[in-house]
């Protein structure tokens, strides 16, 4: 199970941190990946931190801005968002696979979040 917290709304400009709590399977040994959603628009993977090298993946549209991070001792993790734009309006859901590399292939991955709703707007 994933349980995401930390969206809302932020003005441009602003900063959200969003937190993915896992539990129920061996969170150590799973790639964990940010994905985003928005209206009309097809999911897309934003941020991941691979279990091999501890090797992390930005989307081109957030490198720069947004930094994952996780805390494998509390099965947590994080997506620190800065300089947030409108354009990064959209329900984020982190999701786990198992594997030791990152992956954008949304069918190989064993769980995922409910989301969360960022809003970034004046």
């Amino acid at each position: 199970q994933l349980v995401e917290s930390g969206g809302g709304l932020v003005q441009p400009g602003g900063s959200l941190r969003l937190s993915c709590a896992a539990s129920g399977f061996t969170f150590y040994y799973y790639a964990i990946t940010w994905f985003r959603q928005a209206p009309g628009k097809e999911r897309e993977g934003v941020s991941c931190s691979s279990v091999l090298d501890g090797s992390k993946y930005y989307a081109d549209s957030v490198k720069g801005r947004f930094t994952i991070s996780r805390d494998n001792a509390k099965n947590t993790v994080f997506l620190q968002m800065n300089s947030l734009e409108p354009e990064d309006t959209a329900v984020y859901y982190c999701a786990a696979a198992p594997y030791p590399d990152c992956t954008l292939v949304t069918d190989e991955y064993s769980y995922w979040g409910q989301g969360t709703q960022v809003t970034v707007s004046s």
